[in-house]
């Protein structure tokens, strides 16, 4: 147990709480900068774009086009869905579809690697969607947690100008206090890190048409 209650409660303030009001001030300094960036849960400075368009990642033939479904093609859903597994190290994922692509007769590529890429991009933009839910549900969360250590600290600064204030309860109010705010810092650590999957996802997707287009005209 921290010993804290006999600090002043302002220097108490700057041990337990400071790094989260630093961390307030980071994001709105972060807000500010993403302010045409998207709504306010979106907390990176990376652009939303809640769902990619084919057309700006695949110059082949028009997917609305097509006269059937990419997992109708049974050889098709398997490299579909083993490239775009999580668990799929992306080389092994890379190198499935490189090897479909040299595999594929030239009499039936075009249509078979058009539905190559329709898999690969379905796939792909759901789970970046995913990714944009989690982003934007760890934001919500983050603000509620700065409103709660908010309120910690209003509490914890009436108790301590309490006449005959209970240093026990005032121990218990800033070990609390210790922890919300260090658990507010580490997920706000870990927020650039998901902020980067829909990208990472994207950049994923672009090796994989690469590879594909190589073989169409």
């Amino acid at each position: 147990m921290r010993r804290l209650a006999a600090i002043p409660f302002r220097a108490t303030l700057l041990a337990l709480g400071f790094g989260a009001f630093m961390a307030l001030g980071s994001v709105a300094h972060v807000q500010a900068q993403r302010a045409a960036a998207g709504p306010p849960d979106w907390p990176c400075v990376q652009r939303l774009i809640p769902e990619m368009a084919w057309g700006t990642v695949w110059a082949g033939p028009p997917l609305d086009e097509l006269e059937r479904q990419w997992w109708e093609d049974e050889e098709v859903g398997s490299v579909v869905r083993f490239a775009t597994a999580r668990a799929t190290p992306e080389g092994e994922g890379l190198e499935r579809v490189r090897d479909f692509v040299a595999s594929v007769d030239d009499d039936e590529a075009e249509e078979r690697l058009t539905l190559l890429f329709s898999g690969l991009f379905e796939l792909t933009n759901r789970e970046r969607r995913r990714a944009i839910d989690s982003i934007r549900r760890a934001s919500r969360a983050q603000v509620a947690r700065l409103e709660i250590i908010s309120d910690m600290v209003d509490e914890l600064e009436a108790r301590r100008s309490e006449e005959g204030a209970d240093e026990a309860e005032i121990e218990r109010l800033s070990e609390d206090l210790f922890w919300e705010q260090r658990t507010f810092q580490m997920r706000q650590q870990a927020l650039p890190a998901m902020c980067e999957q829909p990208y990472l996802l994207e950049e994923k997707l672009s090796r994989m048409t690469r590879v594909i287009m190589e073989r169409l005209p």
